[in-house]
């Protein structure tokens, strides 16, 4: 139920965010609203809220579905709306509606949700800077033994 609400959530702020950013500039129909709402909404809920979210963080999360929201609808309302140069005013616009909105939906899943879990993976380095130190005595090359 938990999952669903913010889904819905999700789906209301897109909305808003693109009947603003697209009928400001366009005359985008009821049906381009709404079939970016839900791909936006299906795209950034699955990569964003379920993978990213966990992984990296919140703020790290909200830049990379930033840049995820602008591309969607920058791409695709290049080709619904024909207006290339245009377009990218609206979906900058909308990304960001949609990113502010999106610190609230990010604390509510932090928060709410407790089988989120942060995953703290090292790949390579030392967690925390803890770097392990060698003490080793060097075999001098002039000393004779």
């Amino acid at each position: 139920m938990e999952q669903a609400k913010v889904i819905l959530i999700k789906f209301i702020v897109s909305l808003i965010a693109f009947s603003i950013g697209l009928d400001l500039f366009f005359d985008a129909t009821l049906t381009d609203i709404i079939s970016f709402g839900v791909t936006v909404t299906a795209v950034s809920y699955i990569l964003a809220d379920r993978i990213l979210l966990p992984r990296i963080g919140s703020t790290n999360t909200l830049m990379a579905e930033f840049i995820l929201t602008y591309m969607i609808v920058w791409i695709f309302g290049a080709i619904l709306l024909h207006g290339y140069l245009q377009i990218a005013w609206g979906s900058a616009i909308s990304a960001i509606i949609i990113t502010a909105a999106e610190v609230y939906v990010h604390r509510y899943l932090l928060k709410h949700l407790p089988e989120r879990k942060r995953e703290i993976r090292h790949h390579g380095a030392t967690p925390k800077l803890r770097f392990v130190t060698e003490f080793a005595e060097d075999d001098d090359p002039t000393r004779k033994k």
